[in-house]
Order: C-alpha cells, then structure tokens, then sequence
C-alpha cells in the first residue's frame, strides 16, 4: 500500500483534523512502515519495544481513532483483530491458522471480483475487501 515518509505524518493526523499525539504519530509510524497487519496487542509490543510504553487500551482507542478518520482499516482474521496503515480498496489474504493478513492489490483480482458479481449477484461497494482465506507458506509447510 501507499507509503509515506515519518516527517509528513504529523501533517497527515492535522489534515484529517486530529491532535499530533505521541501515541497517534507512534502508531501511525509503526503502521505505516511494518508492511504487515498488526494486532493491537503486537503493535503495544512494538512501541514498548521502541521505548514507547503506551497501554494496551490507549493503544486500541488509537488505532480505533486512526480507523475513524480513514488513516488506517481493520481485517477480522482468526484471533485478534488485526490493522494496516492506509484506507485505500484493497483485499486480502488471512490464514486460518496463524492469522496472518496480507494485501492484495484490487486490479490484481479486478477480474475475479467481476466473475464473483456475475455469478453470485453480489456487487462489492467502493471500500468492501474481499477476504481470501486458507493457509500461508509458513503454515502449509
């Protein structure tokens, strides 16, 4: 997904009309350069790593902010909820053992989405994401 440099994100959070707090610029750093959908609970891990020890409830208000605001979007997978920097259409895969959540580009699944329309009816809107589950190369291995 879009990547955007550490120093434009205190103006991304003042654009979309929130304070530049420590957890959020935290937060929204640490989503927006992992490349992986993070669990509330590993991204708390991750800043207290980075000796930035925010709580695990101010950690998950943060992220439900950055949801809010479309800076960031939420995958169900099994287990913990798991967040990803950006709000722009895409799908994705989930792995039903680990839970793992990746991206997938919505032009490189443009056509099936089309013959899931043609054949079930089902029309997608603008922001749905089409979830494709099974398991990772870890998890098959």
């Amino acid at each position: 997904m879009t990547t955007i440099p550490a120093k434009d994100l205190p103006a991304l959070l003042r654009r979309h009309g929130l304070r530049c707090t420590p957890s959020r610029l935290s937060t929204l750093r640490l989503l927006s350069t992992s490349g992986a959908h993070l669990s509330s609970a590993e991204v708390a891990a991750e800043l207290t790593q980075l000796d930035l020890p925010f709580d695990q409830a101010t950690v998950y208000r943060t992220l439900e902010t950055l949801i809010a605001e479309g800076l960031a979007h939420a995958v169900h997978s099994p287990g913990a909820k798991r967040y990803g920097f950006g709000s722009e259409p895409h799908h994705h895969t989930v792995c039903e053992t680990c839970g793992q959540v990746g991206d997938l580009p919505i032009e490189q699944l443009r056509e099936a989405v089309e013959r899931i329309a043609e054949l079930a009816g089902l029309h997608p809107g603008a922001a749905t994401s089409l979830m494709v589950y099974g398991r990772c190369a870890r998890c098959s291995a």
